[in-house]
């Protein structure tokens, strides 16, 4: 049965000023990382638009994972450091690939989430009916969290992660797991929150997913960015010889 929930519903609400695209990248330097022996994060370099999409790539093991995870704070690099975009100094949010959700009903969840960032009372009550709506389970507020389909969850988890109102969205393979019409509808979430103003930075092995959503692709290979390119040029013309290599399928980790 197609699940009448499955489109977001709600209205887009910009973020107010100022223009993310008039104050610089999010600005990775020389991230080096090693655990148990070995290097997860070599010398990482790379400069992120501040708006849209952006897709990180790469074969098993390049860093992707890890690299989101630094930039979140949930890892301490070695060595380098990450400049953010004053807007999202301390506003960010991350989604993983299998969605951890409380014991309570996805009201429950998103009130927990919004006690815990400190949100104003007088704010809860409306941000929680947008933040349903956004995710399309509105008519689903109730249900026990752990019921859900697998894409439902994720958007649960999706739309929990802005409770805070973060200003950059981390998002490590948000689809893996999901079937295509769950996927669509975790696609469209993400396109919507992109449109309200919220950066998006998303792990994906998924090249189709990749073109529909990214403006800009870094590659990763090898705990090293080896290229940032527009999303349609990486596809087209990729620049460097390991990305070249990763999409005729010849590297494989």
């Amino acid at each position: 049965m197609r699940d009448p929930a499955a489109q977001p519903q709600a209205r887009i609400i910009p973020f107010p000023s100022p223009g993310l695209d008039e104050i610089g990248p999010i600005s990775v330097e020389g991230l080096i990382l090693a655990r148990s022996g070995a290097v997860l994060l070599d010398g990482c370099d790379m400069a992120l638009s501040p708006t849209g999409i952006s897709a990180i790539m790469g074969p098993n093991g390049a860093g992707k994972s890890v690299l989101l995870r630094v930039i979140a704070g949930l890892l301490a690099a070695d060595a380098g450091r990450i400049n953010l975009p004053v807007p999202m100094r301390g506003r960010i949010g991350m989604v993983f690939q299998r969605p951890v959700l409380l014991r309570r009903s996805l009201r429950g969840n998103l009130t927990h989430a919004m006690r815990l960032a400190r949100l104003p009372r007088r704010e809860r009550a409306d941000w929680l009916d947008e933040l349903l709506a956004l995710g399309g389970l509105t008519q689903l507020a109730d249900r026990p969290a752990r019921k859900l389909s697998g894409g439902q969850a994720q958007r649960l988890a999706i739309v929990r992660a802005l409770a805070a109102r973060p200003r950059l969205l981390l998002a490590d393979e948000p689809t893996s797991h999901l079937d295509p019409h769950a996927t669509l509808a975790v696609e469209t979430l993400l396109a919507r929150i992109a449109a309200t103003g919220t950066k998006v930075v998303m792990v994906s092995h998924d090249q189709g997913q990749t073109i529909r959503l990214a403006s800009e692709v870094a590659f990763l290979h090898r705990g090293r960015c080896r290229e940032v390119t527009q999303a349609a040029a990486f596809f087209h013309a990729p620049e460097s010889a390991e990305a070249r290599a990763y999409l005729n399928g010849s590297i494989l980790l």
